[in-house]
Parts: C-alpha cells; sequence; structure tokens
C-alpha cells in the first residue's frame, strides 16, 4: 500500500511538472514574444554596447536565479511529498542535519554562485566606467533648475565661443550625437543633484554641483550609438517643482550628418548674422524627421503652475 501512495505522488508530481512547462511554453508562444524577448524580461532594447553589456548581465543573472529557485522548489516539494511522517507511523522520516558531505555542498554551491556574480559584474562595470583615451567626441553636460545646457568644448562658434544648446521656457534642448563613434560626457549641476537619464542608454547618472569637491567620478564613455534615432531624456532625480518636465532630447545622426551639423554650428546663419542654434542647423541640413527642429519625443520645459504636480 505505501508503495503505491508513493506511486501515485510521484505521478502527480510529474504530472504537475509537465502541465507547468506546457503553461509557460503556451504563454510564450501566444504572446508571440521571441525567445531574445523572453529572456529580456521587459527590458528595453540598449542602443549602445555598454547597454548591451548590462542588459545581457541582469537577464542572465536573472535567469539564473530563476534556475536556483526552481531546483529549491523542486527539493522544497520533494521533501514535503517524500520526507514526511505517514499516517499510522510513529517514527520521524530519515534526518539530514549533520551530514558533513551535505553540509559542504549546501556551503560551497553559494560561494561559487556569487563569486561567479561577483566576476561578470566587475568586467562590465570596468567596461561602463572605463576611462576616456582621448579620441572621443567630447561633450559637456551642465544641469539645472530645470533644464539642460550640452556643450562642445572643443569647437568653437563664429564668436569663439564652445558651440552649446540651452533648452528654454520654448525649446528642448536638443542633444545631437554621432551615431558609430566613441563620445565622452563630463557632467556637473548648477543648483542641485540631478541625474542624467537616456533610457536606451539602460543607465542613469546623477550630475552633482561641484563634482570634484564632492569626490564624484564625473566623466563617462559610451564606445557609439549604434542607431540613427530620437531618444528622450529625462532628469531621474526629484529637483524641485518642475522636475518632471526637466526633459532633453538626444538626436543620434549618421557619422557625415553629424559633420555637416557641427559644419554649420560653427557658421554664421546669413538670416540671422548670428551663430546657427541647434534648430536653425538641423532646419537647414533638410533631412527628415530625424533632423526635425523641434523635439519629436517630448515637450518643453514650461514654468505653469497647473503642471507643478505632475511628477
Amino acid at each position: 500500500m505505501p508503495r503505491e501512495v508513493s506511486s501515485t505522488r510521484r505521478r502527480r508530481l510529474t504530472r504537475a511538472a509537465q502541465l507547468t512547462g506546457l503553461a509557460v511554453v503556451t504563454a510564450l508562444v501566444s504572446s508571440g514574444c521571441s525567445v531574445e524577448e523572453a529572456i529580456r524580461f521587459g527590458w528595453p532594447v540598449g542602443v549602445t554596447p555598454e547597454a548591451t553589456m548590462m542588459r545581457e548581465l541582469w537577464t542572465w543573472s536573472a535567469i539564473a536565479a530563476l534556475v536556483v529557485g526552481v531546483i529549491v522548489w523542486g527539493l522544497t516539494a520533494w521533501t514535503v511529498a517524500f520526507h514526511r511522517r505517514k499516517a499510522g507511523e510513529s517514527e520521524l522520516p530519515r534526518q539530514f542535519q549533520y551530514n558533513l558531505p551535505l553540509e559542504l555542498v549546501l556551503t560551497v554551491i553559494p560561494l561559487v554562485i556569487v563569486a561567479v556574480l561577483f566576476y561578470f559584474t566587475v568586467v562590465v562595470q570596468n567596461v561602463v566606467d572605463r576611462q576616456p583615451t582621448g579620441n572621443e567626441l567630447q561633450v559637456d553636460v551642465v544641469a539645472f533648475q530645470w533644464n539642460w545646457e550640452f556643450a562642445y568644448p572643443d569647437t568653437r562658434n563664429p564668436v569663439g565661443q564652445p558651440v552649446a544648446t540651452i533648452g528654454t521656457t520654448e525649446e528642448v534642448p536638443l542633444l545631437v550625437l554621432p551615431t558609430d563613434r566613441p563620445i565622452q560626457f563630463t557632467q556637473r549641476a548648477e543648483d542641485v543633484i540631478h541625474s542624467f537619464w537616456i533610457p536606451e542608454f539602460l543607465f542613469k547618472r546623477d550630475v552633482l554641483p561641484e563634482p570634484e569637491k564632492n569626490d564624484q567620478k564625473n566623466t563617462w564613455v559610451i564606445e557609439r550609438i549604434e542607431r540613427p534615432g530620437a531618444f528622450v531624456g529625462r532628469c531621474a532625480e526629484y529637483c524641485g517643482a518642475y522636475h518632471s518636465m526637466m526633459n532633453f532630447e538626444v538626436r543620434a545622426l549618421p557619422p557625415n550628418l553629424f559633420d555637416q551639423y557641427m559644419q554649420l554650428r560653427q557658421s554664421v546663419n546669413p538670416a540671422t548674422q548670428q551663430a546657427y542654434s541647434a534648430a536653425q542647423a538641423l532646419q537647414q541640413m533638410n533631412c527628415g524627421e530625424l533632423c526635425s527642429p523641434t523635439a519629436t519625443t517630448t515637450r518643453p520645459f514650461n514654468p505653469n503652475p497647473t503642471d507643478r504636480l505632475a511628477f
């Protein structure tokens, strides 16, 4: 009789496992998700190699955690099903405390898991936080309540000032960058702590006032932006009443269009007899929505009292 009960329990557990696997496969197929989409666990697709590395680190860490979870759940179910005192029995099932080989295994395996996670985390962190090599396009990022200034310190406009774009209440600041080139960002804040966040970069960077005095590494590098496009940027650190409207837009242009853009920014606009602004330069280029002179993914900061609680 006990053997028949044990066999029945095994069949039930096997059946439950099969149904669970079938449910998972059915959910993936019916949702139309590819394997790559499924293992992203909802993470957005990044546009830089660093973003891809960070996404892969986190998704594979999640997969490893799920594998460990399934093993633990399985062992728990096995223990509950087959190592409990049966009805009519007076003695406890076999106990495993003070089992030296088992305790060694349960100590070594977590150490191995932590060591592996630590190794891959350090590998990715060393890439993301690496030092610039000197051949990157330099971009200065200045945050202030409640807008942004972006400057290219190595280029000069016709009056000898660095080419720069400052956001206003009428215009979203456009950060124009090239694809397929390394870029170095140097950032600081004029007042309180802000945070530079482009979701497609898959990370945020705190922007501190006086970063040198605050012992902050305020320079960071991306290897390249992998595709052209318009990407909304935000402040991800609550910085005051109009924090929610502290937006900007990244416009990633192919290298030839970016070079044309920078040439215009360093030239005089015949219509105004002044240096081209970012919007004027993009409008002059006339290369479709990618060169639209206005933001396409967000709206300007507007200090309307009715918007103050819109964060």
